[in-house]
């Protein structure tokens, strides 16, 4: 995961909305969710719009539609291949927690959809779990757009205003560091001319103690 972090926090321009796109699109088309969180991916993305790489609000269009999108995707293939795409490797490692998502789902099909989208897991298998269910999609778009905006929108929006925050505060750090740098140099400065007038005073008083030498002037 660090390492596609740290991918990301090294890009610039336009290809920052292809791969923040690309990387909550397959989120839960793909499953991506289970080896990358969508929302570090934005809350980075977030970061890079504070440092004026990318538009914020053209940001914020590119990762809601990319949600959305991903979702209905992911819908589209657990509604065709609910239960073979159930029985996989991958989804039999995580038994309990499918079985409490398909609970949470019957009982409560709109809210499940919504409160999904914030859970890394959820947010990966929620639209396919929806989709198997049979949940009817116009149902299912209106909830998983509401929660893919709060979603898109508020950690995008963290990620800059941590960024911003970072900046001033690295901003705030410099002008301490110089006033400080300053201090000490004025400090070394004074420490130097100090020890220079004692310096001369004691030699001044070496001078004023030595004895004064009278010439013999001899007896008339």
């Amino acid at each position: 995961m660090g390492h596609i972090t740290d991918a990301l926090l090294d890009l610039h321009g336009p290809v920052i909305y292809a791969v923040v796109a690309a990387l909550v699109f397959a989120e839960a088309a793909l499953f991506f969710g289970f080896v990358f969180p969508g929302e570090t991916a934005i809350v980075v993305a977030g970061v890079l719009a504070s440092q004026h790489r990318v538009s914020l609000p053209i940001l914020l269009i590119v990762i809601v539609l990319s949600a959305v999108t991903g979702d209905s995707v992911g819908y589209e293939i657990g509604r065709r291949f609910g239960d073979r795409l159930l029985g996989t490797r991958v989804l039999r490692k995580h038994r309990d927690k499918l079985a409490k998502a398909q609970d949470l789902l019957r009982r409560r099909s709109a809210t499940a959809v919504f409160i999904g989208r914030f859970t890394a897991l959820l947010r990966a298998i929620m639209p396919a779990l929806a989709g198997s269910a049979r949940m009817p999609y116009g149902r299912f778009l209106v909830f998983n757009a509401l929660g893919g905006i709060t979603w898109g929108v508020g950690y995008t929006v963290g990620g800059y205003l941590a960024g911003t925050a970072f900046e001033q505060v690295a901003q705030w750090a410099g002008r301490v560091l110089a006033i400080a740098v300053a201090a000490v140099a004025a400090v070394g400065l004074f420490v130097w001319w100090l020890r220079k007038r004692q310096r001369e005073a004691a030699e001044e008083a070496e001078t004023l103690d030595e004895p004064v030498s009278v010439p013999d002037l001899g007896d008339d």
